[in-house]
């Protein structure tokens, strides 16, 4: 994993650019929701999480960035509604494609808030 990847993958969120986001990503990306138990696989679901989020996240911005030999972890502080968010955006990848992306958030209220205003938007 490169710190290079991370750091593309960060601009491309803090721009609010889905597309560019999932251009990052291989084919085959897995990405693990903190709410839904099965990841969900492949860009176009990715692209359909991505513009959710979007939507459902307000004052969006990630705060520190954490890099390990497997992996980077992304910080980022969001309101969902009237909850206040802490969370992670763990990222895994090699050969310059993200294969892996996990989301993690806390308060549990908020992690609750985040699933009631995405399911209507992926259809679930």
């Amino acid at each position: 994993m490169t710190d290079d990847l991370a750091a593309r993958f960060r601009a491309a969120v803090e721009a609010g650019d889905v597309g560019a986001a999932v251009a990052l990503c291989s084919d085959d990306v897995e990405f693990r929701s903190p709410v839904v138990h099965r990841p969900y696989r492949g860009r176009e679901a990715l692209r359909q999480i991505l513009g959710a989020v979007l939507t459902v996240f307000s004052d969006f911005r990630y705060v520190a960035g954490y890099d390990g030999e497997h992996g980077h972890v992304l910080e980022f502080t969001a309101r969902v509604g009237d909850r206040d968010c802490q969370g992670i955006d763990l990222i895994r990848g090699a050969d310059g494609r993200v294969h892996e992306l996990t989301v993690m958030v806390r308060p549990l209220s908020a992690a609750e808030a985040l699933r009631d205003r995405m399911a209507p938007l992926l259809g679930g």
